[in-house]
């Protein structure tokens, strides 16, 4: 008798507990290598936004570190213009490449940077300051926009002032 009950409480696991164990991890693992693969795809976007910052700020420190012209900004540079002779802040307005970043020297596109482009730069007159009107030229703000090779874009900001 005492053999007959002890066999009752020890059966072990049923067919249909075993598919169902089976089917919970399998829907498990299928959740965790989908978000697996998602971070995979997108785990070099941080780097492609990175370098687009840098090229943007780098960007923006050159056209900084031109003389202010002292007139109302104009631009005088297009798409892909070489810019080893440029004189002035506002020359850069309205300048952007449509086939890669270029050297600043020999225009010449920079191989490792082919995919990124200046989307756009804007540079525009700063009316006033504290409330005092600031002459034409002397102070402007400077707006870099690169393009990533994904098409995402990036934008910085400075200020150039002075006489």
């Amino acid at each position: 008798m005492s053999t007959n009950s002890l066999s009752r409480t020890q059966r072990g696991i049923s067919l249909i507990e075993l598919i169902m164990f089976i089917v919970i991890i399998s829907v498990s693992m299928v959740g965790i290598l989908l978000v697996m693969n998602l971070v995979m795809g997108h785990s070099a976007d941080p780097l492609v936004r990175k370098q687009a910052f840098a090229v943007a700020e780098s960007m923006l420190e050159e056209i900084e570190l031109q003389a202010l012209s002292g007139t109302a900004c104009v631009g005088t540079l297009g798409a892909n213009a070489a810019r080893v002779n440029v004189s002035s802040v506002c020359d850069y307005n309205g300048y952007s490449t449509t086939n890669g970043i270029r050297d600043f020297s020999t225009n010449v596109q920079v191989s490792s940077l082919g995919s990124y482009n200046i989307a756009s730069v804007a540079v525009t007159q700063i009316p006033t300051l504290g409330g005092t009107p600031i002459t034409a030229g002397s102070g402007v703000m400077i707006t870099v926009t690169v393009a990533d090779p994904t098409g995402a874009t990036v934008g910085v900001t400075g200020y150039r002032a002075g006489k």
